[in-house]
């Protein structure tokens, strides 16, 4: 199809496919009434999509760092804008993470949302059809709309099925992620006036000026910075994951946080190289604030959602610590430690949902001493909260031990704070764990989890524990693509 584009080796549009569904059956609910048939469709359309999405990963070939599963259509001549799709290791997994997490959202809200159900269930599909499209992207503006589309589904979760202060936090959400979309924007019409074109392959590793690239970089990192979100503006991130309800935290947690790291390995290294090398200290200090203060603000938290909030200010920290170390190893660190973040503290949302269900409380001391009375709830908390501080045999210790190996090469004094935020994320998730499982004697009547949270549960259990104990078929599809990337932009970092 093109120098950097493979033909789609299978017989219809596969991403077009994964793109839209969701969407069609969003629309199809529409036309339906009856709330158990809206949740039916939704959590079945869901399930389509993610077996489609499937056949993305039996058929990628990891031996070539080339964009694969390529559509490329004419949309608007005048402006060269076209409708390009094209998938390489940065995505494959992301893609996956969405569309596997899509049916657990509904499944978690099956009994938890009981208003305005249909309404609920079309965000959702309108969300996952947006986030996947983000990943397959390959040109600016059809991004950007993708990019864009997620805010509208992502506010009205909030704003419609939030908590108690479910407007300060919608709109708080609202204004930081549409700031952002302004400086994406600012950087996007850039690059067109420099390169003509709106394909972003091609605007990839060109010789631009040292002035060009300071100040595109400067406009991706500010967009992307606040989607991590880094610290300073992270702000609106424990707001609207308090006020969210639980399949809002779920993807906000789990995919739209990766939208600015993703930003940072597709947009920033490869367009802005230079400006990349320049910058790095600075993002190295703003990651290191955020692994050390996110670390310390979970000690002093009592609501279960705040401190699994902050938790994702210092895991996302150890993303961008990855990203500019300018290292194989930290960026191989990064791409893992996106996908574990999305795993692992989407489980952890998830058990917080059930067992406010029961309880109707997110405080750790409502929520004490389930230990008993909830033991197969217990277990799967306690797996996830030993990954998420990184316990050797989950997968979160292979992306932080891959980004302190990266780090401490070029960067000792950021891999020795980045390792006492490591410290700390032991010392809030354990002091959490111990409270949920013998904080007092509980004498109240609460059930074990059913089922239905069982089945959504069982996936995520398991891939901490696989990525843990064998982590190698996921770095040998992402390999290639991250070895490409440092190759050519070797001659730029030191």
């Amino acid at each position: 199809m093109s120098d950097y584009l493979i033909m789609n080796p299978l017989n219809f549009p596969i991403l077009t496919t994964t793109i839209f569904i969701p969407l069609a059956g969003a629309i199809l609910l529409l036309l339906m009434r009856s709330d158990k048939i809206v949740k039916g469709i939704a959590f079945t359309t869901g399930i389509i999509n993610f077996l489609i999405s499937l056949l993305l990963l039996v058929y990628f070939d990891s031996s070539t760092h080339l964009f694969q599963f390529g559509e490329f259509a004419r949309w608007i001549p005048t402006y060269n804008i076209n409708y390009i799709l094209g998938i390489d290791g940065i995505t494959i997994f992301l893609i996956l993470l969405t569309t596997i997490l899509a049916p657990m959202c509904v499944l978690c809200s099956w009994t938890a949302i009981e208003s305005r159900v249909k309404e609920f269930m079309f965000c959702i599909l309108v969300m996952e059809s947006a986030m996947v499209g983000v990943f397959c992207a390959l040109d600016l503006i059809l991004f950007y709309i993708f990019w864009e589309a997620m805010l509208i589904p992502m506010y009205l979760l909030i704003a419609v099925w939030g908590g108690p202060n479910k407007d300060y936090a919608s709109v708080k959400f609202f204004i930081y992620t549409l700031f952002g979309s302004v400086f994406l924007l600012v950087a996007i019409i850039g690059i067109y006036l420099a390169t003509g074109s709106f394909n972003i392959p091609n605007a990839m590793f060109r010789d631009y000026s040292f002035n060009f690239q300071f100040w595109v970089f400067l406009a991706f990192a500010i967009a992307f910075a606040i989607k991590v979100p880094m610290f300073p503006f992270h702000t609106w991130l424990p707001a609207a994951h308090t006020e969210a309800p639980t399949a809002g935290s779920v993807f906000l947690a789990s995919v739209l946080l990766k939208m600015g790291t993703y930003g940072f390995l597709r947009f920033c290294l490869p367009i802005t190289p230079k400006a990349s090398v320049f910058f790095a200290p600075l993002m190295l200090v703003l990651s290191v604030i955020a692994i050390i203060y996110g670390g310390f603000v979970c000690l002093s938290q009592t609501d279960m959602k705040k401190l699994i909030a902050y938790s994702s200010v210092a895991h996302m920290g150890f993303a961008t610590l990855g990203i500019f170390s300018l290292t194989l190893f930290g960026f191989q660190g990064a791409l893992l430690q996106m996908l574990n973040h999305g795993v692992t503290t989407g489980a952890l949302f998830l058990c917080v949902g059930i067992v406010y269900e029961r309880t109707h409380s997110r405080e750790i001391y409502d929520n004490a001493g389930l230990g008993k009375i909830m033991p197969i709830y217990v277990g799967f908390f306690g797996l996830f909260s030993i990954s998420s501080f990184a316990f050797p045999g989950t997968n979160n210790f292979v992306g932080e031990l891959y980004i302190l190996i990266g780090t401490f090469a070029n960067h000792k004094a950021a891999g020795f704070f980045a390792v006492i935020g490591a410290i700390l994320a032991a010392a809030y998730m354990l002091k959490l764990l111990k409270q949920i499982i013998w904080g007092r004697e509980d004498k109240r009547s609460i059930k074990d989890m059913n089922v239905r949270e069982i089945a959504y549960l069982i996936p995520l259990a398991v891939f901490v524990l696989w990525m843990g104990l064998f982590p190698a078929p996921f770095v040998h599809t992402f390999e290639r693509t991250i070895t490409h990337l440092t190759s050519r932009l070797q001659v730029y970092f030191p």
